[in-house]
């Protein structure tokens, strides 16, 4: 069991540092305004990382208990958020600091809704969860929900203090300063792409 929770929290680890929109806003947070305020976004952030691992529980182990509607919500409301980002990062592009003050602003908030409406982490949490438990579904049960959780709530957490460091690095923050503007514009073309790509997944 020990030996389980433990792939669970490493697989949540790798689910939050797999490429996307939120890594990339990170990105742009950390190295425009800081580590504290990547920080911010990042606990924030956290709320949307267990809410999706604890439907990746539930659909790999009660599916019948998931209406198809909760995901139809979900990915409708994440294509228009994801939208109303990318049209923001143009907007904010052409600002001195490439738009970097305009993520980190109630970074906090913007990190919840973010982790909530972000369209990567289902798709990747369940088939993560899938390649970690599937052997051992029996271990799933509604007593030791609590614990996977928790597994995955502390790899989701050292992933994030992982990006945080990263972000904070003076190289790092030099390299993506000088792109800043061009690097926002590339970041709400993805925005766009991943909301388009929700929308033709739910179809």
């Amino acid at each position: 069991m020990f030996t389980l929770l433990l792939a669970t929290a490493f697989s949540c680890a790798l689910v939050v540092l797999t490429p996307g929109p939120g890594v990339l806003t990170v990105l742009h947070i950390g190295t425009g305004s800081g580590r504290r305020q990547a920080a911010h976004f990042l606990l924030g952030h956290l709320a949307g990382d267990v809410m999706w691992a604890l439907l990746a529980l539930l659909a790999l182990r009660w599916v019948q208990l998931l209406s198809p509607v909760v995901f139809t919500v979900l990915t409708i409301a994440s294509a228009l958020y994801l939208t109303y980002l990318g049209i923001r990062a143009l907007m904010a592009a052409s600002a001195p600091d490439g738009g970097a003050s305009a993520y980190a602003r109630r970074p906090l908030a913007h990190g919840a809704v973010f982790g909530l409406t972000n369209p990567k982490s289902y798709p990747v949490t369940l088939a993560v969860f899938t390649s970690v438990i599937a052997g051992n579904i029996d271990l799933l049960t509604a007593a030791t929900v609590p614990l996977f959780l928790l597994a995955s709530a502390l790899g989701c957490v050292t992933a994030d203090a992982l990006l945080v460091w990263v972000v904070g690095l003076q190289v790092v923050r030099k390299l993506y300063a000088r792109a800043a503007p061009w690097i926002t514009r590339g970041v709400a073309f993805l925005f766009f792409g991943f909301a388009v790509y929700s929308l033709l997944h739910l179809t």
